[in-house]
């Protein structure tokens, strides 16, 4: 089947067409095309990156040679691939290798790295050979420590920094110190390219970064393109990033995952992460693969089978069709078998010949060899007319041939079916030139479903309210004097709740301009109290009441007392009255500006022609409300007359008041008490500043709200019915301008519905076209809806 990009031409447009309707609406602005433009993106890419990815020793290298029937990739036993391989398609005479090195500041980083985790010690410097050979002889000891290179992580990062500094080394003609240089294999001396594949892979040749190929592969064709990844627990920390990065790369399409799971009989950590990555990964949804590998080392261990048969059972919930049990090694070697014969002993004089020179001993064998002779002779795999016994006197070379000689391609055939390689290759081809696309449109569409839902269920409405729409004048004018009681109705609610609002803000503290006045009123209150205690004179008050009681000459101490009280009372009550009623202007002040400012209030002069008499109403009500605080602040301070109930129980005031007594009375005329001036005024003032603390802090802000609330909120109510009776006025005047409005009206509604009728035109084209695109695919039960 084709790719979308020749069935297809338009997908790219239609789809952007839908998202620019989405975006123009800004009501649906916030909607997440996130996840339609990574499936659009994927869906009209060129190329479709299949990430091949998994633990070191996996075998992914091996296992795309066998998918490919070709050895591109350089695999070997225990050996980790630090290098990112990149094969697509390409015709015969166009086959190619390209290999780009790491630049010298990022070879030196990964062995600062190691070398850091390694604790080496000193800085390990890449330009300075003696400084190479330490660091080779400190990672040499710590191989020898742990038993091996391949005993322990500590063991597998000495190893890998020990190669990394080699491959600098071997490749130094090739590597700049910040571009990271590339030569085709051509340019490197070799002829094939898995010549330049062995070269690039892990190995004294560990400097590579990436090798990018293109071969002349079948499956490859319309765009696919195989990406092998180092191990996610690759020995060197730089190495499993690079894996990482690939399969969460925007181009990666698929993830072939490959375990290790046969080696042990479970799922490993790093295996369990690499899983929780894929799915978090919008970009890879279910296109995810998963190959156990080397299958065939549970032929031979019954507990070990039974191990990885619970493993896959409770760790995979993918499709059964979506996970694969393969042998690479022998499903690779085997494709490679069929092309040899006895003529060249089965591969002895050709495929293995290079493997062979380098045995050790006689009774040495290739790696494919070894694992040959133990599937026929301990799998149990064979069917019986293969009866293949080992003769001890033969080496391991000489009894693969006599095997071979007597059962020749049938037995390969058979293995190679064992080894399941040939079921992951059909499917996967299958896959890649069947299902792909349709899959990818499909999940387009599913992803497009909400956007054109969105659209549809925005469009839909309104299309219809406007075709409702009257479209002549007459009676447009006549619907909208219909309309003009709601109207009304509307705006008396508005006007009502605003008011509430307004007075919920004042009495929970929520209007600053408000707070600021009823700060300005303590303050007030305050500093007249400070100003009439200075201002206290016991000659005046002795005065004030010698003139109260013209027939007597002498006046008692509690009546200068008394005269005091009244004096700072009365001074203080001229002051809360001026600042209550400054209170009281300056909240209609502040509510005036708002409802200036309301949407109801320009609808009432839309619709009336005046503001229905709100502001009458608002300066009626002012006026009343003054004369009601004036009131209550004179009340206020009348009880200031009365001394506290603490007055004579406070012991500092009690003495304050037995010094007041006992110089006022030792004599009868005046001056013994001018002498008790200053104790006076501070008895006063201890017994004022209380009041005034309950003044403010307590009874009078519940006061001034109490003052504003019921009128105001009585006088909304009653004003937003009176409202609603205005209808007569309201026709009189709109009769005036219905007429020209009714025109516009009809106009703006004609513009509207053809500009809607254009997006739903642009709508239905790009939904026509991506469905047609569904049926080209297969795929038309999940076309997208149209609005009609």
């Amino acid at each position: 089947m084709s790719d979308l990009l020749n069935t297809c031409p338009n997908l790219q447009a239609d789809c952007d067409r839908l998202l620019d309707l989405l975006n123009a609406e800004p009501k649906l602005r916030s909607f997440d095309i996130t996840p339609v433009q990574t499936s659009l993106r994927k869906a009209v890419s060129p190329t479709f990156e299949i990430v091949f990815a998994g633990p070191f020793s996996a075998g992914k290298s091996m296992l795309i040679n066998a998918l490919l029937e070709r050895e591109l990739l350089y695999s070997a036993q225990g050996h980790a691939t630090g290098t990112i391989c990149r094969v697509a398609y390409a015709e015969p005479d166009r086959e190619r290798a390209v290999l780009t090195f790491y630049t010298e500041g990022e070879i030196q980083k990964q062995v600062t790295d190691i070398g850091d985790r390694l604790r080496l010690g000193g800085n390990i410097d890449i330009n300075n050979p003696s400084s190479i050979q330490e660091a080779i002889q400190f990672a040499n000891q710590i191989i020898e420590q742990e038993g091996g290179e391949g005993r322990s992580q500590r063991a597998r990062e000495a190893n890998g920094l020990k190669l990394l500094l080699q491959g600098r080394q071997q490749n130094a003609a090739h590597i700049h110190p910040t571009v990271n240089n590339s030569f085709s294999m051509d340019g490197l001396g070799f002829g094939t390219i898995a010549e330049a594949s062995a070269y690039a892979r892990q190995g004294p040749n560990s400097a590579s970064k990436k090798l990018s190929t293109t071969a002349t592969i079948p499956c490859l064709r319309g765009g696919n393109v195989l990406i092998d990844t180092p191990g996610i627990d690759a020995p060197i920390k730089e190495h499993a990033e690079l894996a990482y990065r690939c399969i969460n790369d925007p181009e990666a399409s698929a993830v072939i995952v490959v375990y290790q799971i046969a080696a042990s009989g479970e799922i490993i950590q790093e295996e369990i992460e690499l899983l929780e990555n894929i799915k978090n990964n919008p970009g890879l949804r279910d296109r995810v693969f998963h190959i156990i590998n080397r299958i065939d080392q549970t032929w031979f261990d019954a507990d070990l089978r039974e191990k990885v048969n619970n493993t896959i059972a409770k760790s995979f919930y993918s499709p059964p069709d979506r996970v694969y049990r393969t042998s690479g090694l022998l499903g690779f070697y085997g494709s490679q078998l069929l092309k040899c014969s006895d003529r060249d002993r089965y591969g002895l004089d050709s495929l293995f010949a290079n493997e062979i020179s380098k045995l050790k001993q006689r009774t040495d064998a290739p790696k494919f060899i070894s694992e040959f002779l133990r599937y026929c002779i301990f799998s149990y795999k064979l069917p019986s007319k293969f009866r293949i016994q080992l003769d001890t006197d033969k080496t391991p070379l000489e009894s693969y041939e006599l095997i071979l000689q007597r059962y020749g391609h049938e037995l390969i055939q058979h293995m190679i079916k064992d080894s399941e390689v040939e079921i992951f290759r059909s499917d996967i081809s299958r896959y890649l030139r069947e299902e792909k696309y349709p899959q990818l449109l499909e999940q387009l569409v599913s992803d497009l479903q909400n956007v054109c839902i969105n659209l549809s269920n925005l469009y839909q409405p309104e299309l219809h309210e406007l075709k409702q729409q009257p479209n002549d004048i007459e009676a447009l004018k006549q619907t909208k004097l219909l309309d003009l009681s709601q109207e009304l109705k509307i705006a008396g609610d508005e006007f009502y709740r605003h008011i509430d609002q307004f007075l919920n803000r004042i009495k929970g503290g929520q209007s600053p301009e408000a707070e600021q006045d009823y700060k300005r009123l303590k303050n007030n209150l305050v500093t007249s109290l400070e100003q009439l205690l200075r201002q206290f004179s016991v000659a005046t008050i002795y005065q004030q009441a010698l003139d109260s009681h013209p027939t007597n000459s002498v006046v008692p101490v509690m009546g200068i007392l008394a005269e005091a009280f009244y004096y700072l009372a009365n001074g203080l009550k001229k002051t809360l009255v001026e600042s209550s009623q400054e209170v009281i202007k300056n909240l209609f002040k502040q509510l005036r500006r708002e409802i200036y400012q309301q949407p109801y209030y320009r609808e009432l002069f839309r619709l009336l022609g005046n503001d229905s008499g709100i502001d009458q109403m608002l300066a009626k009500l002012e006026e009343e409300v003054l004369t009601s605080i004036t009131t209550v602040a004179r009340i206020e301070c009348d009880r200031y007359v009365r001394e506290r109930e603490d007055f004579y129980h406070d012991t500092q005031g009690v003495m304050k008041l037995r010094e007041v007594l006992r110089k006022a009375c030792n004599t009868f005329d005046a001056s013994s008490m001018f002498e008790a001036e200053t104790e006076l005024r501070e008895l006063l003032k201890m017994d004022f500043v209380h009041k005034i603390k309950k003044t403010i802090e307590v009874t009078y802000r519940a006061a001034i709200a109490t003052a504003i609330t019921e009128p105001l909120l009585t006088a909304a109510k009653q004003h937003s019915q009176e409202i609603l009776q205005q209808q007569q006025q309201a026709r009189e005047h709109l009769g005036k301008t219905l007429e020209k409005e009714a025109a516009e009206s009809i106009e703006h509604n004609a513009a509207k519905l053809k500009e809607l009728e254009a997006k739903i035109a642009m709508y239905n084209e790009a939904v026509t076209g991506i469905n047609r695109c569904l049926e080209q695919q297969g795929r038309d039960r999940q076309k997208l809806p149209l609005i009609l």
